[in-house]
């Protein structure tokens, strides 16, 4: 190559470009062409570097693992260890056949000699790139002082169970670790939703990136700790950059900062606090993933943000009990060093019967106690796991486990699936056709009887005894699945979201008014014209 492309070569292409032209165009015919092999070592870590090497064609890169170092055409070898005339720290292997040019040491150094500029130039380059450093470390560490309270390590446990409540629970975390959207996580007190939250934080992309959690009982009333402020220290959310954010307790959040939450989850967008003589902080845009758990409905929130988990309580999932208890029997006997303890059927029938208000914590609070009373390798029966019970529970009868036939059944596929789309879903539809075809006098419509005779009075009566157990069969909620179900097959689009808000503002008086048809319709056809009756019926 002549010598004047090999001067511009060396300005557009590598490091060298930082040097003048005069001294690049003293440099060019000092350089010879060589090629080496893949596989080949052309730079050994702590041996004297016999030369310059400027990469032309190929690749290079370290024989650190993990970590290693490319090096691609223009790259610049045995500069700084030629200058700072120490051994390189790093050996530089050839992956690809490759072409270079080569300086020798002692010609260098004459060229060093020769023009001091060089030594001059590089010098103030590993100054600039020295102080660019010093101020990456420093605000690195200023970063890391401002998270070190707020972060979190890892999740504590994954979902606990095999009932339907815990699958579905399962793949919402799954599918919001599938994307970055905004997530609100909404359920009572103790079912641990910040763990779901780093779970869904560790179940994502982002899982190296920082994650941490913010008490919002704990922020101040300004906001500067979220925000920072305007010419000052930076806030949790600009010292988090990409990783992940978790709003905890939000519905304990001062009033004052909700809208700018709102904000800050519509848009990403949040400003700076500033002080009342300065000028307003302009604002600015975060890359980090928000998690917002609260404890009760906040419509405000709900609008807000992208996907909502709403987590059941341990009253729904009486059937993952079990599984919760041997959690965390393994777990507290492991962490206490000592045999692993059984657990008696009876006592497990005797959580199921029990709400837990305070949900899993107030389980494993239980689990903790009892195996507290309990010799190693021991059992753990119901007078252990439950020492005593109030007047109430003493009069109450659990039919669960009065008769076992009867908790396998409610367990089985026929309850109640089987028995909806197998049996109720035709059968309502014949009892209608009857009420509605049919005879209108009770004597002869046997389906008038049916209802007002036996199913109202039933259920009435079987309501202290089993609740509303037959709220599981009924068949206005089989036909609106049935609905959704073909809906969704003849034109496949995303179902609308429930309106919340609406539904809270006038749900009752729509219910308030559907009663008071049924009602009239009631006193009209059975009080007012006793041998007849129009067919009134609801579920």
């Amino acid at each position: 190559m002549p010598i004047p492309d090999i001067v511009t070569w060396l300005q557009e292409r590598t490091a060298l470009n930082l040097l003048s032209e005069d001294i690049l165009e003293a440099l060019a015919p000092c350089l010879e062409e060589r090629s080496i092999q893949a596989q080949q070592r052309l730079v050994v870590a702590g041996e004297q570097p016999d030369g310059l090497y400027v990469l032309h064609q190929g690749r290079l890169e370290t024989d650190e693992r993990p970590g290693a170092v490319s090096y691609l055409p223009g790259a610049v070898l045995n500069l700084e260890s030629l200058l700072l005339d120490q051994p390189p720290d790093k050996t530089v292997v050839a992956l690809t056949p490759v072409r270079l040019w080569y300086l020798r040491a002692d010609r260098f150094r004459q060229l060093l000699s020769q023009y001091p500029a060089i030594l001059q130039t590089f010098t103030r380059q590993l100054v600039n790139e020295l102080k660019q450093l010093s101020f990456q470390l420093d605000y690195e560490q200023e970063r890391q002082a401002i998270l070190r309270p707020y972060v979190v390590t890892k999740a504590k446990r994954g979902v606990i169970g095999r009932s339907r409540y815990a699958n579905r629970l399962r793949s919402h975390i799954r599918e919001a670790s599938d994307n970055q959207a905004s997530v609100l996580i909404f359920g009572e007190p103790g079912l641990e939703k910040d763990n779901l939250a780093a779970l869904i934080h560790f179940g994502s992309a982002r899982r190296r990136d920082p994650i941490i959690q913010v008490d919002c009982s704990k922020v101040q009333a300004s906001g500067a700790d979220l925000f920072g402020r305007g010419r000052g220290r930076p806030g949790l959310i600009e010292a988090l950059g990409q990783g992940t954010l978790i709003f905890n307790n939000v519905q304990e959040l001062p009033e004052e900062l909700l809208p700018a939450i709102v904000e800050l989850l519509q848009t990403r967008r949040y400003h700076p606090i500033h002080r009342p003589d300065d000028p307003p902080a302009s604002a600015k845009t975060t890359q980090a993933r928000l998690i917002v758990i609260t404890e009760r409905v906040m419509p405000q929130l709900s609008a807000a943000v992208d996907t909502e988990i709403k987590v059941p309580p341990v009253r729904v999932r009486k059937a993952d009990i079990s599984d919760q208890v041997d959690y965390y029997i393994s777990l507290i006997c492991r962490r206490r060093g000592i045999e692993r303890l059984q657990v008696a059927p009876e006592a497990i029938r005797k959580l199921q019967a029990y709400d837990f208000p305070n949900n899993l914590r107030e389980l494993e609070n239980l689990v903790s106690r009892a195996i507290a009373q309990v010799d190693p390798g021991g059992v753990i029966t119901e007078e252990i796991i439950w020492p005593s019970q109030g007047k109430k529970q003493q009069l109450r009868f659990n039919l669960l486990n009065g008769y076992p036939k009867l908790r396998r059944f409610l367990r089985s596929p026929w309850w109640p699936d089987r028995i909806n789309y197998g049996f109720t879903l035709a059968f309502f539809a014949l009892v209608v056709a009857v009420l509605f075809i049919g005879p209108q006098t009770r004597q002869e419509n046997v389906a008038l009887n049916l209802f007002w005779a036996w199913w109202w009075p039933l259920v009435l009566i079987g309501f202290p005894f089993v609740g509303r157990v037959w709220c599981a069969v009924c068949p206005f909620m089989i036909y609106g699945e049935v609905t959704q179900a073909l809906r969704q097959r003849l034109l496949p689009q995303p179902l609308k979201r429930w309106p919340r808000q609406r539904a809270e503002r006038w749900g009752g008086w729509f219910l308030f008014g559907l009663f008071v048809l049924i009602l009239r319709g009631g006193r009209s056809g059975i009080w007012r014209t006793p041998p007849t009756s129009r067919p009134v019926c609801c579920c």
